[in-house]
């Protein structure tokens, strides 16, 4: 009898749980079972296994062999598991040292003739691994990028008889972080790009300084979809904690990392499960993968109602708990929403020469597309129009760009943390009055506002927030009444003022 231990560890979500790889050999007619796992799954891993040991000039041990893989949820992603399993028979069957898989962890699919292939999620088993103080065992694809994390030791090899000759060594060669290798820094369009447009670069600029959710509307073509793509680069560098998460984030979904504020923008065809996270094993969605930067919604109204619903939460509570029948995992997803649609079904109400023929009640029901609660949650609403043509094609530059509003909103950023702990956009309750400091005069002029605009108690909430980010911007300690008029100009837009214009 001869048993082999080889530890390694499985998906879950954003976290990594230790797997134990449980390798017997008895004696008996040959075989190969796997514990929990169907007939044909374990054809798929034994034929890839068998197939990887021979060609790799190793012998392939004729036991019965079973294989454990504890604990047994652990076999939904049986493939990562090939490398383990596979060194754990060479260990078994005398063909390796048991000291090779001291202190360390494998991770990796095995081709046919051997070579060890990256796998999706593994930065988080890194991670977990460093921890635990094991060093991990990878394919070499991609080994510089987990080589990244901090305090880990990678051994990496393009094959498996290469990684036996490594892990035979007393001291094998660890993988370094290549900076060559490393992200590309994203580049945003410059808000100098937008022109004839003030108040479209006013808003981007308070939507950024005090983390403000945006709706635009206006007729095609007026540069919306521009204005959201030059957010993100006005936000400030994100944090060492928000990179990891996002780092993790992309890894799972086996994208590339990249430097920079995430900046996603689904198509209005999405699901929920596209949007939000979702399928059988509760993978993240569009608004986790745009965790720390910009989700972008175009044609806001073409979503469907029971999609743009599920956003109520998320941007509440800056997290998705995403529930399956066997998984239920949690993502961050504090993101800043910016969303455009047009005033009417073609796009052409409010304009003297537009040729619009919708009928009020095509604009009502355009609107209601996109319910009231969700409208209620956007700090931010702004009808724009066609920019002048002599403001269009002007050669002058323009005195705003991305890094001057940058390096100020990173400012501004800093002193809301310092004086709050959290940006304007999350404040609430009795912490927001405070913040706001309102003179005696200034509350009765805002009381009568809230009374006369017949605004709820999360509208009005709003309006302070909006002013306080107002009053940061020009340097005021306190929120006064002209802050207040600018931030009630931002509230929300009325479908039924919209149909009467048609």
């Amino acid at each position: 009898m001869h048993l082999a231990f080889i530890r390694t560890r499985g998906q879950a979500g954003l976290d990594a749980p230790s797997v134990t790889a449980e390798i017997h050999l008895s004696a008996g007619l040959p075989g190969f079972q796997v514990v929990g796992l169907s007939d044909t799954a374990c054809r798929a891993m034994r034929g890839r296994i068998r197939s990887a040991i021979i060609s790799s000039h190793l012998k392939w041990p004729d036991y019965h062999i079973t294989v454990n893989l504890a604990p047994a949820e652990s076999l939904q992603q049986s493939a990562r598991y090939d490398l383990p399993v596979a060194l754990g028979l060479l260990i078994a069957s005398q063909q390796l040292p048991k000291a090779i898989a001291h202190n360390r962890e494998f991770f990796g699919e095995l081709g046919l003739d051997g070579s060890i292939r990256q796998c999706r999620g593994l930065l988080s088993a890194v991670v977990a691994a460093t921890q635990a103080g094991c060093a991990c065992g990878v394919a070499i694809d991609g080994a510089s990028e987990l080589a990244s994390v901090t305090h880990s030791r990678i051994i990496a090899a393009p094959d498996l008889l290469s990684l036996c000759g490594q892990l035979q060594q007393p001291n094998p060669t660890l993988t370094v972080t290549s900076q060559s290798q490393g992200s590309a820094p994203i580049t945003y369009p410059d808000l100098s790009a937008i022109r004839g447009q003030p108040l479209l670069c006013r808003a981007l600029e308070l939507a950024a300084t005090g983390g403000h959710h945006l709706l635009i509307s206006g007729p095609p073509g007026i540069g919306k979809t521009l204005a959201a793509s030059v957010l993100p680069g006005l936000l400030p560098p994100v944090t060492p904690a928000q990179r990891r998460e996002v780092g993790l984030l992309r890894d799972l979904a086996g994208l590339p990392h990249c430097e920079g504020p995430p900046f996603r923008a689904p198509h209005h065809s999405s699901s929920i499960a596209a949007l939000m996270g979702g399928t059988s094993r509760a993978i993240p969605g569009e608004i986790s993968m745009a965790h720390a930067g910009v989700l972008f919604l175009d044609e806001l109204a073409e979503f469907p109602r029971a999609v743009l619903n599920q956003l109520r939460q998320p941007l509440e509570t800056g997290a998705i708990t995403v529930s399956r029948a066997a998984h239920q995992h949690t993502y961050p997803a504090r993101f800043q929403l910016v969303a455009a649609m047009n005033p009417c079904p073609c796009g052409m109400t409010g304009r003297p020469e537009s040729t619009c023929r919708c009928t009020p009640v095509a604009i009502q029901r355009y609107w209601h597309g996109v319910s009231g609660p969700l409208l209620d949650r956007i700090d931010l609403h702004i009808t724009i129009d066609r920019p002048p043509p002599d403001a269009l094609l002007s050669k002058r530059p323009t005195k705003l760009h991305s890094q001057t509003v940058r390096e100020n909103v990173t400012q501004l950023r800093e002193q809301q943390l310092d004086r709050q702990d959290c940006l304007n956009s999350a404040l609430e309750g009795d912490q927001l009055i405070s913040v706001c400091g309102l003179a005696p005069k200034t509350h009765a002029w805002f009381v009568a506002a809230i009374k006369a605009l017949s605004l709820s108690a999360r509208s009005a909430h709003r309006r302070l927030r909006v002013a306080r980010t107002l009053a940061d911007l020009g340097g005021d300690d306190a929120v006064s009444i002209t802050h207040l008029e600018t931030a009630l100009s931002f509230r929300e837009i009325d479908s039924r003022s919209a149909a009467k214009s048609a």
